[in-house]
């Protein structure tokens, strides 16, 4: 089993690091941050917040697209042959589920259809061809910039449907360029839940490292209410109640929790754990409104204090959940706590801003497990180095 902390084995730069959840995965894995890249402002205030006294990590405003490798060893401190590991996890927008149904707009289509009554409509497959996006080159830059830079290991995250068919080339490109480049690597999709975060995130990690292809973390935590088997020695699953308990009360009130509006009596009669298809017919609604499968399935969906949360949204519409079990918008420490973040960390700009600084952010609980993987095949690596040179 890896252990969460290696200390004193190598600097780490931080590619697209928003609001910092990775990098915090970094310092609870024992490895030391020197440089955190992000192209938005906002973001780059809230990294900037949270600096510790005495912290030597420096925050760069850029467009990675144009960086070389030389440059973040230079920004960061770090002469040519200083050990380097480069994380990332590059915006997942132009791969995530939703991006299969918008681009056409023929999910849209057939769910108006249905809507209306339509019984003879048949479901559209997942386009197969992704839209023209800038950000899906991002992914290459990754790789180019560990490949410029030296850099000895590296972390990559992104979402599951990274693995899709249409969205695979890319994932498999990353792999053989860097494995080309003498990186041995592990790619493995991980639940944020299994790892203490109280949520249903899901993320594929690419690790790597020139040392040795690092070992898969071990799970810290249940993924059922009650485990039994293989899993009755972790530590019990997070739940969202016990992530928003600290939170309750008028002290944390924010006015744009407030629901109002058409769906406001709908969400407030929708069971905690439930969607909108708690108003249909399929449910045993006495006067459904909807019809299932018309919706999309986080449409007035509601949180359970006993379960993990589900995914939290970078940009959620005004009726798209998760909402609070007591029918109300998630509070930004609600969402923070949801995602990992530690009590008290600072958040600039909107609440928008806020919101989608958060829910596109890695959680730290799931990133530092993985951070210190990389982090123990590197310090393996130099001391069988060491060992060999004696």
């Amino acid at each position: 089993m890896i252990p969460d902390t290696v200390s004193n084995v190598a600097a780490v730069v931080d590619l697209f690091a928003g609001a910092g959840g990775l990098g915090i995965g970094v310092r609870g894995a024992g490895g030391e941050l020197r440089l955190s890249v992000e192209l938005d402002p906002v973001a780059c205030q809230t990294l900037r917040a949270n600096a510790a006294p005495g912290d030597d990590a420096t925050v760069l405003q850029a467009d990675i697209t144009g960086l070389t490798g030389s440059q973040l060893r230079r920004v960061a401190g770090l002469a040519t042959r200083d050990p380097l590991v480069v994380v990332g996890g590059a915006p997942c927008q132009p791969f995530s589920k939703a991006a299969y149904w918008t681009e056409a707009g023929d999910d849209a289509a057939y769910r108006r259809a249905r809507a209306a009554g339509a019984t003879d409509v048949v479901r559209p497959a997942a386009p197969t061809v992704p839209r023209a996006d800038r950000r899906r080159t991002l992914v290459e830059h990754f790789s180019r910039l560990v490949i410029e830079s030296g850099a000895d290991a590296f972390v990559f995250e992104n979402v599951p449907a990274i693995t899709h068919p249409r969205n695979r080339p890319m994932l498999d490109g990353l792999v053989s360029e860097l494995s080309a480049h003498g990186h041995k690597v592990a790619v493995l999709t991980a639940r944020a839940v299994a790892y203490g975060v109280p949520q249903r995130r899901e993320r594929v990690f690419v690790l790597g490292s020139r040392a040795g292809a690092p070992e898969h973390p071990r799970p810290t935590h249940s993924t059922a209410a009650e485990p039994l088997g293989p899993q009755a020695n972790l530590q019990p699953m997070p739940t969202a109640g016990q992530a928003c308990a600290p939170f309750r009360g008028e002290r944390y009130f924010e006015p744009e929790e407030v629901i109002q509006g058409r769906w406001a009596e709908h969400l407030r009669t929708v069971p905690p754990g439930w969607n909108y298809k708690a108003h249909t017919a399929w449910a045993g609604h006495p006067d459904p409104t909807f019809v299932t499968e018309t919706r999309f399935w986080n449409f007035l969906l509601k949180l359970h204090p006993d379960q993990p949360s589900w995914t939290i949204a970078a940009t959620p519409g005004p009726w798209t959940g998760p909402f609070h079990w007591d029918s109300r918008r998630l509070r930004i420490p609600e969402i923070a706590a949801l995602q990992g973040f530690p009590a008290g960390y600072a958040l600039a700009g909107t609440r928008r801003e806020q919101v989608r600084q958060l829910g596109n952010a890695v959680p730290p609980a799931i990133a530092r497990p993985m951070v210190a993987a990389v982090l123990r095949t590197l310090a393996a690596g130099t001391q069988h180095a060491q060992q060999r040179a004696q």
